[in-house]
Order: C-alpha cells, then sequence, then structure tokens
C-alpha cells in the first residue's frame, strides 16, 4: 500500500497537503471543509502587526516612525477592523478549530518587529495551536538600513519568540535575500523548526489613466514552482529544518516535484481559490496514481532524491542552469 503519510515541524501529517494561510481558514466551516477535503493540516489566516497595535503600545514606534512629517500617511493603513479578525476573535477561533477537527492547527503571526509579535505567540500556543509560523513581510525602503541589520532583526526575533514558546516555530521568508543559505542557517540556530518558501509580495500596478496604484493579488499558477523547488533542493540536506514549499503549487505534479526537491509539505491557497477545497482530494488521487506507475512505495522514499546533493547534475541548480538556458536558444 503507498505511504503518502509525512512529518512537518514534528508532527505526523497523513499527506504532504497543507492549506496555507489564506480566507478558507478564516471561519471555523472553512477549517471544517478543508479538513473534509483531505488537507492534512491548515495555517490559521494571518494575525497582522497593524492589528496587534491596538493592544501593544510597544509597537508603536514602528508603525508611526518617520510619519510625523507626512500626517496622511497614518491613513493608509486599511481599516483592519473590516478586513480581518480581531486578535482575541483569532485566538477563540484557534480553540474553536481545535475542539472540530482533528488535523494539526498552525497559527499565523504577519510582521516585522517584536512587540506584541511575543504576548501573542504566546496567546496562540495557549489557544492550542500545534505550531506557530512568523510571515515576515517587511519591505525595507530606509537608504540607511543594511541587509546586516535587516537579517539581524529577523533572528533577534525568531530567538524571542523561540524562548518564550514551546510548540514547533516556521519562519516564512521571501526569496529576495543576498545570502539565502546562511540566512536559513542563522534562522535554525536560533531556533527554527520550519522554513516556508516563499512569501508572495504583493506587487502594486499602476492604472496610468486613474493615476492610482493598484495593489489587487493575483493568483499564483504552476509557472511560480520554479523559484521555492530550486532553493528547496539548494537547502535540502545543508540546513537542518523541514521545508514547507508554497507558491505555485497546483497539480499532484507539483506535489512530486517539490518532495523529490526536498520539501516535507506543500502549501496551497491560490489553487484552492480557484478550484475549490475539492481539489485537495483530486491531487491526492493523481498523486497516488502516479507513484504507482512509477513504484513507488512511499514520500519518504522519494523526499530529497532531486535535491543538488543527489541529482546528477548539480550544476544544475546554481550558475550552470543560466549557461545552458542560453546555448538552448543557441542551439534553435
Amino acid at each position: 500500500m503507498i505511504d503518502i503519510s509525512t512529518t512537518y515541524l514534528g508532527l505526523q501529517l497523513k499527506n504532504p497537503i497543507v492549506a496555507s494561510a489564506s480566507p478558507l481558514s478564516k471561519k471555523l466551516d472553512g477549517i471544517r471543509r478543508l479538513e473534509d477535503a483531505g488537507a492534512s493540516a491548515v495555517v490559521m489566516y494571518s494575525l497582522f502587526e497593524e492589528q496587534i497595535i491596538h493592544e501593544s503600545l510597544s509597537l508603536d514606534h514602528y508603525l508611526n516612525h518617520g510619519t510625523e512629517s507626512y500626517p496622511e500617511s497614518l491613513t493608509y493603513f486599511p481599516d483592519l477592523e473590516n478586513y480581518n479578525v480581531g486578535p482575541e476573535d483569532y485566538l477563540e477561533l484557534i480553540q474553536k478549530a481545535k475542539r472540530s477537527v482533528s488535523i494539526p492547527i498552525i497559527g499565523s503571526l504577519n510582521g516585522v518587529s517584536t512587540g506584541g509579535w511575543i504576548k501573542y505567540a504566546k496567546k496562540i500556543e495557549e489557544a492550542g495551536a500545534d505550531a506557530l509560523e512568523l510571515n515576515f513581510y517587511n519591505i525595507p525602503t530606509d537608504v540607511n538600513m543594511t541587509s546586516q541589520e535587516l537579517e539581524q532583526s529577523y533572528i533577534d526575533l525568531v530567538s524571542d519568540i523561540r524562548s518564550q514558546i514551546h510548540i514547533p516555530l516556521a519562519v516564512k521568508l521571501s526569496p529576495f535575500f543576498t545570502a539565502l543559505p546562511n540566512l536559513a542557517h542563522r534562522l535554525v540556530q536560533a531556533g527554527t523548526n520550519g522554513l516556508v518558501l516563499f512569501n508572495r509580495f504583493v506587487q502594486p500596478d499602476l492604472d496610468i489613466e486613474t493615476l492610482e496604484v493598484s495593489t489587487k493579488i493575483p493568483l499564483s499558477s504552476s509557472s511560480e514552482l520554479r523559484l521555492p523547488l530550486r532553493w528547496i533542493a539548494i537547502l535540502y540536506g545543508r540546513v537542518q529544518a523541514d521545508f514547507a514549499l508554497t507558491s505555485g503549487v497546483h497539480t499532484a505534479h507539483d506535489v512530486l516535484k517539490a518532495m523529490m526537491a526536498g520539501a516535507n509539505v506543500t502549501m496551497l491557497a491560490s489553487s484552492l481559490l480557484q478550484n475549490g477545497v475539492d481539489h485537495i482530494n483530486s491531487i491526492l488521487v493523481d498523486m497516488k496514481a502516479w507513484m504507482e506507475m512509477f513504484e513507488y512505495q512511499s514520500i519518504q522514499q522519494m523526499r530529497g532524491s532531486m535535491s543538488q546533493q543527489n541529482a546528477p547534475d548539480p550544476t544544475s541548480f546554481e550558475r550552470g542552469s543560466y549557461m545552458k538556458a542560453l546555448a538552448s536558444f543557441d542551439n534553435r
């Protein structure tokens, strides 16, 4: 019998498909539907730092620094009361979810500074969450901030939170770092148990007729899989952490590629918003059929088999792939 179970953050999961943070986990009914559809775990809809500001005055410095010269900039933040559930409602939702479903529930904090994060990391643990995901979403615009300072702020935050909670801790990163392997290694040393690659930043567009900035979030496609696939394949075996691949996971083949690169799980949001939660079951059926056809007995058997350490041509993950790609056009 084919075994599609896996482990992530020390949690035993029935399959490698985890529902990523999205509106689908904003209500209890949505979490139940995700479990019924076959999700092995659910990452809660993120609690944002801007929401915690109402209960943590220490964040005032981070949110208002530099805005005194431009009072109108204080209105740029969204109406959080209508945007998302509040901090206390968020904690209550975790408690209800833990009573209602049997799959692991992973809390999610989205922000960049310590402030109320430590307080709410502890509250999320107390509410019963099985693990916590820190979603770093910081767009550094200060020309005086160095990359070392930015990375150290992440390390300090992880270290601070790790010292206060006991549940497993994952960090969701963007791909925009000069030396990602070094940062990943330092995050693990600071207490990170897992790395989620990668965060999809909102890329603003410009409406040249209305002269407004559009911040709509387009859904991902399978073509976006290659970036996290590459980095997980490179980090596998070098950084002692569990890996979750997110961004571009839409099909069974996407999930299988992630496992072969070295991921423990894949996280889905766009494909579920686009196709409905029942799409999870379709992916699982296709996965099992493919594994049976190619005589794979388990996820564990294939995990990391196509990582850089185990690939027939390790240079394909580095500079060599760029030169090969250019040469292919010459051949045409």
